[in-house]
């Protein structure tokens, strides 16, 4: 009978581990690790975020359920206690510095955008965490509420995302924006949360395209227009200049874009300093930046970021790192294995089979390839 490693083995394998262990030594703290090491606790979060374990009870029960299939993982037993205080206490840049590494292995095997242009595409938004102020009195947010924030840049070659910083419920979207390097040439999509002028004027100084939605109480002079093609939508076409108290932040005349959905009949304004693209092409890329809102539904919805194992801002950076590392994990399997599924279906054909000892590939395809006299076993559920 043909022998394979668990699922759950075979997705680790996709991380390099004499790469991991590199990261693991720049990113260490205090004595050495005697009962857990960082790839126990990579593994054991790993395990956590694709079969929806929410507790450390719960994660330790699940491997000890798995003992005799943990030795392909490199891992022994698993204990709650010590794999808290690891959470804690190790630095959670470990795990963003492996975030690094895994987004550009993916953005070598990655599909382009669908658009005819060659500019690079980007959306950036952000997404609110809620947490209890009472349990993470570290995460404030308001008087009585705790939240933290994930600001993330979208790549829509592979829809991956290119930049992720997680900051106090307060910052700002702009100010982060502010933070970021994007190479000149590239278009960025963001929504009417990122409205500053100044903004506008520094991305356009930077040789930096951008197109995002003009707020209603936002006054401009006209200065030209051009002809559109009301079949195709679009209501407008013109050169504004921002007028009001804030003008000067923005000297540059803007390009000011109405276009109206044919299916929603809802009608949109957009602002963007790019006069080379169609119209219709600046509507079309408005409309794929819900790109982004579908990486937040699948992170929040499909792996864990929104219930957390830890109290401790290292354990919750922690948990958060490890889930982005999982999600470009994932990515990286569906761009090599040429698939159609979604992430959300991918995780959900994982979350059942992680500890059966069956080929990755063909399970996510879709394929039965088990062989004769071959017995299935779902895993353990211990809930």
């Amino acid at each position: 009978m043909a022998h394979n490693n668990t699922v759950l083995s075979q997705f680790l394998k996709l991380v390099c581990r004499h790469e991991f262990e590199s990261l693991a030594k720049q990113h260490h703290q205090g004595q050495k690790l005697r009962k857990m090491t960082r790839w126990a606790q990579f593994s054991s979060l790993i395990m956590a975020q694709l079969s929806g374990r929410t507790s450390l009870r719960d994660i330790e029960s699940n491997m000890a359920a798995q003992q005799s299939k943990l030795y392909h993982l490199g891992v022994t037993k698993v204990s709650r206690t010590t794999l808290a205080r690891v959470n804690e206490i190790q630095p959670s840049s470990l795990y963003e510095a492996l975030f690094n590494r895994l987004l550009r292995r993916c953005q070598s095997h990655a599909p382009r955008h669908g658009f005819r242009f060659n500019n690079r595409l980007l959306s950036m938004d952000a997404s609110t965490i809620d947490l209890c102020l009472s349990v993470f009195p570290w995460a404030k947010f308001r008087t009585t509420k705790g939240a933290i924030k994930l600001h993330a840049v979208v790549d829509h070659d592979g829809y991956l995302p290119a930049f992720v910083s997680i900051t106090d419920g307060k910052v700002h979207e702009v100010n982060v924006g502010r933070q970021l390097s994007l190479p000149k040439g590239s278009i960025i999509v963001f929504d009417r949360g990122y409205t500053d002028y100044s903004f506008y004027n520094a991305l356009n100084s930077k040789g930096i395209w951008f197109v995002t939605r003009q707020k209603r109480n936002a006054t401009h002079r006209v200065i030209a227009r051009r002809n559109v093609r009301i079949t195709t939508g679009l209501t407008s076409d013109q050169t504004v200049q921002i007028i009001g108290s804030k003008a000067d932040q923005c000297p540059t005349p803007l390009r000011r874009i109405g276009y109206r959905d044919p299916e929603t009949g809802k009608h949109y304004t957009f602002l963007t300093n790019n006069f080379k693209l169609s119209a219709k092409t600046i509507a079309d890329i408005y409309k794929a930046r819900w790109q982004i809102e579908m990486f937040f539904k699948c992170i929040k919805q499909n792996l864990k970021i929104k219930t957390f194992i830890g109290t401790s801002k290292n354990a919750v950076m922690t948990q958060i790192w490890i889930a982005l590392c999982t999600y470009l994990i994932l990515s990286y399997l569906k761009f090599t294995s040429c698939m159609h599924r979604s992430i959300g279906q991918i995780i959900k054909l994982l979350q059942l089979n992680l500890f059966d000892r069956r080929e990755l590939i063909p399970l996510i395809q879709g394929v039965n390839v088990d062989p004769p006299g071959f017995t299935h076993h779902t895993q353990t559920s211990l809930l």
